[in-house]
């Protein structure tokens, strides 16, 4: 007797073009920017006033060009962590970020101290991270989607373009502020910049933990604007600003206290402290902004408004970088500090004023206050 087993049904690939799209334009731009880097390293550094005498240019110089190759590891991963957003899967990002965070970890001081390799080894662990990060995903999405577009029609390069540099032009805007506030404290020489790149990578670190709700939000609002379900879109807007709040406000009593009484962890150098200790107040106290402003601006990538987050974007980058100019030239050290706290609130404002008004997207309030 013949006995006919079930077939076990095969898991069908998705069928998704313009996921293919984003790892070509991810890639593409990746090795620009590496190229950029590399190649443009000693005009870059130039402009961020870390001059061929000082003592700050062989080591940086070091870091960036190696750091460069790891470029279109970064910009693949972020293009492929976009798509898995979309399928509102935001695990499969975290799971990779944090193994290949957990290999930076480890390698760190292997590189740095064991083969006694310095700046260079910190780059290298680094870019070999971020290649971890994006295997990880690109194995993971081969299995979830069919990669290979039938044609050139269907990877709406035009679209792409489109909405690409406008998401491009404000990333530019947002760096360009942050890059030009290490290149004043730069100017100031090797204790301040120290003291800067470490407050800065704690204000930053920190702040971005806000970006899980910002993600979580845009997924949601993002369904709930293609549905046309102007409730849950409202909804999800309040409940995810309000947790951002929330957590802000965690943030700036753990940053507070852990830089405060941990500051140790990252320099002995008594001047470095010093400096670093007058930026704890700014650092912990704009922690609620800061998570704010992240939150915010996933609440209109949600709503799809990327051309207002770009043009807003550009304006607050100029306001912003004409403050950090004077303000440093005025207070130093502290002045810089002070204009990155008007760069947050703007971006903050910036946040708010498009679900405040009724405008754009969020036209459909007007019908709602008027009620």
């Amino acid at each position: 007797m013949q006995v006919n087993a079930a077939a076990t049904p095969r898991k069908v690939k998705r069928k998704i073009p313009s996921a293919t799209t984003a790892i070509i334009m991810g890639t593409l731009l990746g090795v620009a920017q590496a190229l950029l880097l590399i190649f443009g390293a000693k005009v870059l550094l130039r402009f961020m006033g870390v001059k061929t005498d000082s003592p700050m240019y062989i080591p940086a110089r070091q870091y960036l060009t190696i750091r460069a190759l790891g470029s279109p590891a970064v910009l693949l991963s972020l293009a492929m962590q976009g798509v898995f957003r979309g399928f509102k899967d935001t695990t499969t990002p975290l799971y990779a970020t944090v193994v290949g965070d957990a290999m930076n970890v480890v390698m760190d001081p292997i590189f740095i101290f064991i083969m006694r390799l310095g700046v260079r080894g910190a780059a290298i662990s680094h870019a070999l991270s971020q290649y971890l990060i994006a295997l990880i995903l690109f194995l993971r999405l081969m299995q979830q989607v069919n990669l290979l577009a039938p044609s050139v029609k269907e990877l709406q390069f035009g679209r792409f373009i489109k909405t690409g540099f406008l998401m491009l032009t404000r990333v530019i805007a947002v760096t360009s502020c942050v890059t030009f506030a290490a290149g004043l404290a730069a100017r100031q020489g090797p204790i301040p910049m120290a003291a800067f790149q470490i407050c800065l990578q704690v204000w930053l670190t920190s702040s971005l933990l806000a970006d899980g709700l910002a993600v979580s939000g845009q997924a949601i609002l993002a369904y709930a604007f293609t549905e046309k379900d102007h409730k849950k879109a409202i909804t999800t807007a309040i409940r995810v600003a309000q947790m951002g709040v929330v957590v802000g406000l965690g943030l700036l009593v753990i940053v507070g206290g852990g830089l405060y009484f941990g500051a140790g962890v990252f320099t002995k150098d008594k001047n470095v402290l010093h400096l670093m200790y007058l930026g704890i107040p700014f650092i912990a106290g704009t922690q609620p902004i800061n998570t704010l402003a992240f939150v915010l601006d996933g609440v209109n990538f949600g709503a799809s408004d990327f051309a207002y987050t770009a043009y807003s974007m550009i304006i607050m980058a100029i306001a912003s970088i004409t403050s950090e100019y004077l303000l440093a030239k005025a207070r130093g050290y502290i002045g810089i500090w002070y204009a990155l706290i008007i760069y947050m609130g703007l971006r903050t404002v910036a946040g708010v004023w498009r679900v405040g008004t009724a405008t754009g997207p969020w036209r459909f309030l007007r019908g709602r206050m008027l009620s």
